[in-house]
């Protein structure tokens, strides 16, 4: 183990204030101080509001005198129903600040609850279009402290929350720079229990954001420098943390690769989004799962516009033979290590699909950074190649 590699416990302040290393879920009511939360929500799934973590962040907030409450009726991808019911919750309880508690879904919902709670205006008319964000009263906003016990989308430290529009059965990314938790809480206990399937889906959808970050073609010097190090990490860590459950290190470090991915895609993302973001809306597919699946078939459809950068990466990473090829292969073997799918058609998406979900992905907000131009007529057999298993 090298010494960047000890995944030592500290404070850090990047994006937002974090606190970092295996219990620091006790100190959940000094965050909650620093923002003047005095009765904050917990919003979290429904699945893990039966989990003894949940009970140990409420208990933890009571016994400091907080008046905790609870809210997890939310489901895997986010509707704006779960949204309004969780506004609701907050202002029947009398809260003044949210704790967006578990994987993506609980901390994209739990962001939009507290931007939602003092605004006047429908949640869609803050979706990340032109100028919609100067339509949020800033001053309404309910702060907000995020504990992710997943290592995937990495919200704790994103400005937005993508939730599912049931109407028009569209993914649609919810956005204010405001929208950044100002205080969090890794604490890598919290994921030990999470099973390998899970494990595999969330550090692969980390993977995905730090890939398509670098492959990106925004100037971003400083994401494409944290994307480079959450592959890193992720090749040496993930399939630790999926083999070993307890591995608190390995776990550690799926918190940190998932951060970082998180804080690179400032920088944008790219074809492995624009498609998983129609599956999950329309066939609610696992987000993370689904970039798993397209990634290598996104890796070769852009090929010729990435070559260089993974040359680069391929050095990075210390592959063999640095090429394309030499990146490709290891994405491949890494999906077989940690029990991927192959095909979409593996995970319920099939061939009669493709009509609906490539002029969705066409327009989704992550294609514009996409290294090649994509469109309706080049994402139609993209997706058909993602599903038959052609690479």
């Amino acid at each position: 183990m090298t010494i960047h590699d000890q995944a030592t416990p500290g404070n850090w302040n990047y994006p937002s204030a974090i606190r970092f290393g295996a219990g620091r879920i006790r100190e959940l009511p000094d965050a909650c101080a620093e923002l003047q939360i005095r009765s904050p929500l917990i919003v979290t799934d429904p699945g893990l509001a039966e989990l003894p973590v949940v009970d140990l962040a409420m208990t933890v907030c009571r016994e400091a005198g907080l008046g905790a409450g609870l809210f997890s009726d939310i489901q895997g991808n986010p509707v704006g129903r779960n949204v309004d019911d969780g506004v609701a919750a907050y202002k029947a309880g009398g809260h003044d600040g949210v704790i967006a508690f578990g994987g993506g879904s609980a901390l994209d919902a739990a962001k939009a609850i507290a931007l939602m709670v003092g605004q006047d205006r429908p949640l869609w008319d803050f979706e990340d279009r032109e100028d919609w964000y100067t339509r949020v009263n800033v001053d309404a906003m309910a702060p907000v402290v995020a504990v992710p016990t997943t290592s995937g989308t990495g919200s704790e430290v994103g400005r937005a929350s993508v939730i599912t529009d049931e109407t028009e059965r569209v993914k649609k990314i919810i956005f204010h720079a405001n929208m950044l938790p100002a205080r969090v809480i890794l604490d890598p206990e919290l994921t030990t229990g999470l099973p390998a399937n899970i494990t595999a889906w969330v550090g692969m959808d980390a993977l995905s954001h730090s890939l398509e970050a670098y492959c990106s073609p925004v100037y971003h010097p400083m994401a494409h420098g944290i994307a480079l190090e959450g592959m890193r990490i992720v090749k040496d860590w993930l399939p630790t943390a999926v083999r070993e459950a307890t591995n608190v290190t390995a776990r550690a470090q799926m918190q940190v690769a998932s951060t970082m991915g998180a804080t690179a895609f400032q920088k944008g993302l790219g074809a492995m989004h624009a498609m998983s973001h129609p599956c999950g809306a329309v066939l609610n597919t696992h987000h993370g799962l689904t970039n798993a699946v397209v990634m290598p078939y996104v890796l070769k459809f852009n090929e010729s516009a990435i070559d260089e950068k993974m040359i680069a990466l391929a050095r990075y990473l210390d592959l063999p033979n640095p090429s394309f090829s030499a990146v490709l292969d290891w994405v491949l073997q890494l999906r077989e290590t940690v029990g991927i799918e192959h095909t979409l058609e593996a995970i319920g998406v099939g061939e009669e699909q493709v009509t609906t979900l490539a002029p969705m992905a066409a327009v989704d907000p992550s294609a514009g950074t996409n290294p090649i131009e994509l469109t309706v007529d080049n994402l139609t057999p993209l997706f058909s190649d993602s599903i038959s298993g052609k690479l």
